[in-house]
C-alpha cells in the first residue's frame, strides 16, 4: 500500500498541474495515469497533434494561395510519414517534459487505471497496489461521444483519436460534425489532399459562436470543400466494400453518398462514471458530471475535481486554472475559481476565436448592447498578408460601455483573443480599449478599431451615425452627443 497526503486521478493539463502545484505547495503527491505517457488527450491525442498537423496545412495553403503575390510554387510533395513523425517528436518532447518535471518535484507516477474502493483509497486495475490518500483531485478527463449504430469497428470509421493518427489520406472523406475538432480535421485533410463534405446537424458551423463571425470560415472553405450540409442528420452508416455508405436526411443533401473515409466528431463525454466515484458518495449528474463549489471540491469534503469531468467549456486552459485553485485549497490557501470568461479558439484557416458573452446570448437575456464590428477588408496589416475575409466583433453595455464580449475570425485570432479577455477580466470599457495605442499595422489594432466603430469615433471607417463621446454624463453612461449637451 502506498500512503500519501494528495492522490491526482489522471495526468492531462488539469491533472498534472494540479499534482504540480500541490507538490510546490509541500504536499506528498501521487500521480496516477492509466496511459505510459504523462499528458492525457490534449498533449497525446489532442491539442498539441492537431496543432503541429495544422502548422503543416497552414504551410500548404500558404504556398498555394502565394501566386497572388507574385509567387509561385510547384506542386507540394506531401511525404505523409514526414508529417506523421514531426507530429510524433512534438508529443514526445512535451511528454517527456512533464515526465522530467515529475521526477523533479517528487511526483510519484504510478502507471494504471485508478478507481476509488474507498473515500480514503483507490486500487489500481490488474495490480495488488493500492494508494491510501488523505486528498483527492479527480481530473480522469472525457472521451470520444460514439454512436453505437455507427461502424466503429471498421477502421474506415474515425473518431478524432484515430484521425490524428494519420495513417493515410483518403481521397473522399466525410466529416460529422461542424464544431471546432471537425473542421480542424478538415482543415488539415483539405490540405493534404482529401476531397471534404461536412455534414452539421445544427444551421451554423461551430454552433456555440455567433454566426456572423463564423461566416468568414463558411465562405472560403464553401469554395474550398465538396460540399457543406448544414440541418442534415446522418441517418445511417453502413461499412462496404466500396467504402462506408451514408444515409443522409437533410433538404440539400443527397439521400446516399459514399466515401473512403468517415470522421465522427460530434463532441466528447465525461468520464465521471468511469472512476467509481459514485460508489464512495461522490455525486454524478446523468451526464456524467461531478458538480463542484469554486473551490473545486465534490459534495466529499476531501474529494475534488477539476478539468473535463465537472462541465463545459471541455477546454485544456479552464482544467489548468482549476487544478491551481484545487491544489491551494488544499494546502489551506484562500483560492477559488471565479473566472469571468474563458476564451474559445478553433484553429481553422481562417481562426475562429470568441470570449465573453456572444450577441446570441446577449439577445437571449433581453440585455440592452451595443456592438462594434470592424471588418479586416479595412486592415492594412490583413491585406498585406494577402487575407481580408477577417472581422473583429466587441460587444459592450448600452449604458456603461463595459466590454461583454469579442469575437474574432482571421489570421492568429486565436492569439488576438487575449486582450479581450484580459479587457473583460479588468472590467475595461469600449474607451479603455479604444484609447490604448495599438502598434500599427498590426491586427490586433482591428480590436481597437472594433471599439471605435462602437463609439462612433473611429476614422479609418465611417463611423456609425450615432457617434459616442469618450466622456460619461451624469449617469454614467455613454451617451450621443445630443444627448450630453
Amino acid at each position: 500500500m502506498i500512503k500519501t497526503q494528495v492522490v491526482v486521478i489522471g495526468s492531462g493539463p488539469g491533472g498534472y498541474t494540479a499534482a504540480f502545484r500541490a507538490a510546490d505547495l509541500g504536499k506528498k503527491v501521487v500521480l496516477i495515469e492509466r496511459y505510459d505517457d504523462l499528458g492525457g488527450v490534449c498533449l497525446n491525442v489532442g491539442c498539441i497533434p492537431s496543432k503541429a498537423l495544422l502548422h503543416t496545412a497552414e504551410i500548404i495553403n500558404e504556398a498555394s494561395d502565394a501566386q497572388h503575390l507574385g509567387v509561385t510554387f510547384g506542386e507540394p510533395n506531401i511525404d505523409v510519414d514526414g508529417v506523421r513523425s514531426n507530429k510524433e517528436n512534438i508529443v514526445t518532447k512535451l511528454t517527456g517534459g512533464i515526465k522530467a518535471l515529475a521526477k523533479a518535484r517528487k511526483v510519484q507516477v504510478i502507471t494504471g487505471y485508478g478507481k476509488f474502493v474507498s473515500a480514503n483509497q483507490i486500487a489500481i486495475s490488474d495490480s495488488d497496489e493500492v494508494i491510501e490518500f488523505e486528498q483527492c483531485i479527480i481530473a480522469a478527463g472525457s472521451r470520444v461521444t460514439k454512436i453505437p449504430a455507427f461502424p466503429f469497428d471498421d477502421d474506415r470509421v474515425m473518431d478524432s483519436t484515430d484521425a490524428l493518427e494519420l495513417k493515410d489520406v483518403p481521397k473522399r472523406l466525410l466529416i460529422v460534425g461542424g464544431g471546432i475538432i471537425g473542421l480542424e480535421m478538415a482543415t488539415v485533410y483539405d490540405a493534404l489532399g482529401s476531397e471534404i463534405t461536412v455534414v452539421e446537424l445544427a444551421d451554423q458551423l461551430i454552433a456555440s459562436a455567433d454566426k456572423d463571425i463564423v461566416n468568414p470560415l463558411f465562405k472560403r472553405i464553401k469554395k474550398q470543400y465538396k460540399n457543406i450540409y448544414l440541418n442534415t442528420k446522418v441517418a445511417k452508416m453502413e461499412a462496404t466494400d466500396a467504402g462506408i455508405k451514408v444515409d443522409f436526411e437533410g433538404k440539400n443533401a443527397p439521400e446516399t453518398d459514399t466515401f473512403d473515409k468517415v470522421l465522427v466528431s460530434i463532441g466528447r463525454s465525461p468520464n465521471g462514471q468511469l472512476v467509481d466515484a459514485d460508489k464512495v458518495g461522490v455525486e454524478i449528474n446523468e451526464w456524467g458530471f461531478i458538480p463542484v463549489d469554486k473551490q473545486m471540491r465534490t459534495n466529499i469534503n476531501h474529494i475534488f475535481a477539476i478539468g473535463d469531468i465537472v462541465g463545459q467549456p471541455m477546454l485544456a486552459h479552464k482544467a489548468v486554472h482549476e487544478a491551481k485553485v484545487a491544489a491551494e485549497v488544499i494546502c489551506g490557501h484562500k483560492s477559488g475559481f471565479d473566472a469571468l470568461t474563458i476564451p474559445s479558439v478553433a484553429y481553422t484557416d481562417p481562426e475562429i476565436a470568441w470570449t465573453g458573452k456572444t450577441e446570441k446570448e446577449l439577445k437571449e437575456e433581453g440585455a440592452n448592447y451595443e456592438k462594434g464590428v470592424f471588418p479586416w477588408a479595412a486592415s492594412g496589416r490583413s491585406l498585406s498578408i494577402g487575407r481580408s475575409e477577417g472581422v473583429t466583433k466587441g460587444l459592450f453595455d448600452a449604458k456603461t460601455g463595459r466590454i461583454l464580449g469579442m469575437g474574432i475570425c482571421g489570421t492568429n485570432a486565436g492569439e488576438l483573443i487575449a486582450e479581450a479577455t484580459l479587457a473583460i477580466e479588468m472590467g475595461c470599457d469600449m474607451a479603455d480599449i479604444a484609447l490604448t495605442i495599438h502598434a500599427h499595422p498590426t491586427l490586433s489594432e482591428t480590436t481597437a478599431f472594433a471599439a471605435e466603430m462602437a463609439e462612433g469615433t473611429i476614422t479609418d471607417l465611417l463611423p456609425p451615425k450615432k457617434e459616442k463621446i469618450r466622456n460619461q454624463n451624469k449617469n454614467g453612461y455613454y451617451a450621443s452627443k445630443k444627448e450630453y449637451n
